[in-house]
């Protein structure tokens, strides 16, 4: 018996493929040609979802993630216990995004390695952000210098709570002993996103030179790193 017009309608309308069909295709074949800067943040974060989820629109998880934390790096770089609020998000699914940021903190340090750091301060900025910007604690990271400039260790001294962390001057000039530096740059993060220095900071800093200099060590700068920028105590003469 053949069917009714209105059968075949729904007939035809329940073959269609989903409206995300071929979708993953096309964002990789853009990716390809065009490069990473054609695609705005959410696209670039479903193609980091297409890992964790074989099958499936990703679009609409990856706008409410951009709508939560704000940004691609911003997401990636978000705490765990943050991300598992997120309906939908599950361990895979952590595990890529935590794979891309350690992606990009790897490839920094290997970049500044290879390199006099003074002769790279864009790179030096651009890293202690990659690295420490998005953290929702504080951090106090060294990075230790020779004699050229180069890396000889970056380490986390400190970790603190979302708006302090504990500093023992002694012990950051101890470490560079250690080392054999003879210089180091101090870093640190303001999860506020306010990368403005504060009085604690530029005391602890001075602190440190003054133990630093008779020494021998010299402290070429402190950074201080947040969401909304940078600040140099040195660039600000602050120290």
């Amino acid at each position: 018996m053949p069917a009714e017009p209105s059968d075949t309608s729904k007939l035809t309308k329940s073959a269609e493929p989903p409206h995300y069909h071929g979708h993953r295709e096309r964002l990789r074949e853009r990716f390809r040609s065009a490069g990473p800067d054609a695609l705005s943040d959410y696209e670039l974060l479903e193609m980091v979802l297409f890992n964790a989820r074989a099958q499936g629109d990703v679009k609409p998880l990856a706008k409410t993630l951009i709508k939560i934390f704000g940004s691609f790096a911003e997401t990636v770089h978000a705490p765990e216990a943050r991300l598992r609020e997120v309906k939908g998000i599950g361990e895979r699914t952590i595990t890529e995004l935590k794979l891309i940021a350690a992606a990009a903190q790897r490839i920094s340090k290997g970049q500044l390695k290879q390199r006099t750091l003074l002769s790279s301060w864009d790179e030096v900025i651009a890293h202690c952000r990659t690295s420490l910007a998005f953290a929702d604690k504080e951090q106090f990271c060294i990075l230790f210098l020779d004699k050229r400039n180069q890396l000889i260790a970056e380490e986390v001294q400190q970790t603190g709570t979302v708006d302090h962390t504990p500093v023992y001057p002694r012990e950051v000039i101890k470490r560079a002993l250690e080392l054999s530096a003879t210089a180091i740059i101090l870093v640190h993060n303001h999860p506020s996103g306010d990368p403005t220095p504060s009085q604690a900071d530029i005391h602890m800093t001075k602190a440190i030179i003054d133990i630093a200099m008779p020494l021998g060590i010299s402290v070429h700068d402190h950074i201080i790193v947040g969401k909304n920028g940078h600040a140099s105590m040195k660039g600000l003469r602050l120290i």
